[in-house]
């Protein structure tokens, strides 16, 4: 696996490789049309599944809340539900191994890797939005016997049971999959972004905080630190950045474009943040945890019993409510996607092409969301090309701007929507 030029992780193999991988590939792939999609996999791994729902998937229970005991809370991104349940199931001899994304010794920044140990699991705490891949971490895994759990947003999951279904080894030994909600995966160069527009170089950087955590401010107020080579380090509150609007995708992987998962489907269990009132506004952290497997339940109702989760129970609208953006890109959006040129031709998705009901301010929403994906990758590799880091940034900040403007805005620029939307469709 090596970078490409928009910051990603790519195969670097001749193209008869491929060729001659296809069938394999085709059924491996999260993405193909020829691969088993979430509701197959969910179906047999979570047929008695108490609850079944379109959007959150099948599962047993959900809840909200945050971790009671230790410093999980403390030190993780929400409410520290993701280190506590890996370092649970290696406390409770149920895996020997969990796969995880932690800071790199390679040059990368991040990268998966097995922890053993309940401290080693601590040191993945936090979100990670950089790109990764699970070669070495699978190579390990088929090379010594035992049980292990991997953490992974819901394309590496499906990916993780597709090869499952291919490969009898992998089946035996990965046990337990802890899912991760997820609004999209961005590129290696949204750190260099951040580091050009905090008066650095990428080559300085030395570790990477995306989310500082803070009681005294809200959840959703994100803060980036970056710790430098001297010892000192920079921070900058994500809305005074160019590229800080997440809803707007910058930095986007093009594959999300196509994703229909937001909340971990195929996984044992999923941890998102609770992304509504009061909630958001704790700076704390807290999660929303929806548990798919019977196991998984079993181990958070006795874990809350104990004191050691401060767990409510809540149903599938709550989850949607706290996911609601990332659904309505994922859904909506997607089905508007399909029915672009030739995308709905090479898809095949849980969604069907479908313009209809939705808005045009909308339509023009997911317009601008996939020309700032696409765009920014393109703009920034030209601007670190002629080492010219003002040429991206005075882009993304005009981009911003009009991507701001056509999704919050009210008063005038609002009402014109509005009656453009009545001239285009007067029935409704």
């Amino acid at each position: 696996m090596q970078w490409d030029a928009t910051g990603f992780l790519k195969p670097n193999r001749p193209a008869e490789w491929y060729s001659r991988r296809s069938e394999r590939f085709a059924r491996q792939c999260p993405f193909s049309p020829a691969a088993a999609d979430e509701d197959q996999i969910a179906r047999e791994r979570f047929g008695g599944a108490e609850f079944g729902n379109e959007k959150v998937g099948r599962f047993e229970a959900a809840y909200v809340g945050h971790v009671a005991e230790g410093e999980y809370r403390a030190t993780g991104s929400s409410g520290g539900l993701v280190s506590w349940v890996a370092a649970e199931l290696l406390r409770q001899g149920l895996v020997d191994a969990v796969a995880h994304v932690a800071p790199a010794a390679d040059g990368r920044l991040f990268e998966y890797r097995l922890s053993r140990s309940v401290a080693q699991v601590a040191q993945g705490a936090k979100s990670r939005y950089y790109p990764v891949e699970l070669s070495a971490v699978l190579r390990e895994i088929r090379a010594t016997p035992g049980r292990y759990a991997i953490v992974g947003v819901p394309c590496f999951i499906k990916a993780i049971h597709l090869l499952r279904s291919l490969d009898p080894l992998i089946q035996e030994r990965v046990t337990h999959t802890l899912g991760l909600f997820c609004g999209h995966m961005k590129s290696a160069h949204f750190v260099e972004s951040f580091a050009w527009q905090l008066g650095t170089e990428l080559e300085r950087v030395t570790a990477v905080d995306y989310r500082v955590k803070d009681p005294t401010r809200p959840a959703n107020w994100y803060r980036t630190t970056l710790a430098l080579n001297d010892g000192s380090s920079v921070a900058q509150d994500w809305w005074h950045l160019a590229d800080g609007d997440w809803g707007a995708g910058f930095f986007q992987n093009s594959a999300c474009n196509a994703c229909d998962d937001v909340v971990a489907e195929t996984a044992d269990i999923a941890f998102g943040d609770a992304w509504v009132e009061p909630y958001s506004s704790d700076g704390r952290g807290t999660n929303v945890v929806v548990v798919r497997s019977r196991e998984m339940h079993e181990l958070v109702e006795e874990a809350i019993a104990a004191g050691k989760l401060a767990l409510q129970p809540v149903d599938a609208a709550f989850v949607e409510q706290t996911q609601a953006a990332g659904l309505r890109q994922r859904r909506e959006g997607l089905a508007y996607r399909l029915t672009w040129g030739r995308c709905g031709v090479r898809l095949r998705k849980r969604v069907l092409p479908s313009r209809a009901g939705i808005p045009l301010r909308r339509r023009f929403v997911y317009r601008s969301r996939a020309a700032i994906s696409a765009w920014s990758l393109r703009i920034f590799a030209l601007a670190r090309r002629v080492q010219w880091p003002n040429l991206y940034i005075g882009w993304g900040r005009s981009a911003l701007r009009l991507y701001q403007g056509l999704t919050y805005s009210r008063g005038r620029s609002g009402a014109l929507f509005d009656r453009i939307e009545r001239l285009v469709h007067p029935a409704e």
